[in-house]
């Protein structure tokens, strides 16, 4: 699968205007596009604003999503506020090229104040979808440096995790360390795709990147802006669960504490 990570500056508020970069993003010559945390709003535009955008999961943004995504037969996970029952959720949407929703997930593990004065946390464990032959999961952000929730992925069969996120300076461990680490002890492909530049007094640290199961470097971004292109291989993934096999090794009757059981 040929996938491309949107390493771009944010667009705050300006949804019309995401929408058509978006637009150019799908028109590369790849299988899925996938945005940062936040990509069709902008991510530090106060609560305000948050609720002011978010749309339902079924709202006019993911018509024009569904729509260009049909229109360049490209796969699109991309980030926005979501709108349900009077709470707004940090969320992303994976689109298939042909128009369908084929899966939604909300942030669960939101980070201090910055998320939680303007989100509600989601409840649900994320899901493993497929798209061509790929199992997917889908996490944001702050998700990733838990372990458990990358585990979790693994053990539900994902050969592969996307983490829309919105990373500032500062925390650069997180793609360079943990992101890698992700992949190798759960040998999957882990696909980070961050922001960059400024906003709202945010700096965004870029280094987005595609870390294989092997814990390293399929493709990774600079500082500055970039569609950053990866193919994830089939022969790889299997020749390196072969070698590695930490899910079948694992001992779950020795880690109860961890879930508090």
């Amino acid at each position: 699968m040929r996938i491309a990570l949107a390493q771009c500056v944010p667009g705050p508020r300006d949804v019309p205007g995401n929408l058509h970069r978006l637009d150019g993003f799908a028109a590369a010559d790849t299988d899925l596009v996938v945005t940062p945390e936040m990509f069709l709003t902008g991510y530090a535009i106060g609560a305000d604003a948050v609720r002011a955008l978010a749309e339902p999961a079924d709202g006019p943004s993911a018509a024009a999503v569904a729509a260009l995504a049909r229109r360049h037969s490209t796969a699109v996970l991309y980030g926005y506020p979501e709108s349900d029952g009077g709470q707004v959720f940090n969320a992303v949407a994976l689109i298939g090229p042909d128009g369908s929703r084929l899966a939604g997930y909300r942030k669960t593990h939101l980070f201090g104040e910055l998320d939680r004065a303007r989100f509600s946390a989601g409840a649900d464990r994320p899901a493993v979808v497929e798209l061509d032959g790929w199992r997917l999961g889908l996490l944001i952000c702050y998700d990733v440096e838990f372990p458990e929730a990358v585990r979790d992925l693994a053990l539900a069969g994902a050969d592969a995790v996307l983490v829309p996120t919105a990373n500032m300076t500062g925390y650069d461990r997180v793609p360079t360390t943990l992101v890698p680490a992700r992949a190798y002890e759960n040998q999957i492909y882990v696909g980070y795709a961050n922001l960059t530049g400024a906003e709202a007094g945010l700096l965004y640290g870029g280094l987005s990147c595609v870390a294989g199961p092997d814990g390293a470097d399929v493709a990774r971004a600079g500082r500055g802006e970039e569609l950053l292109h990866a193919r994830l291989d089939r022969t790889a993934l299997a020749a390196s669960r072969r070698e590695n096999p930490f899910l079948a090794d694992r001992r779950p009757e020795l880690y109860r504490r961890l879930t508090g059981r």
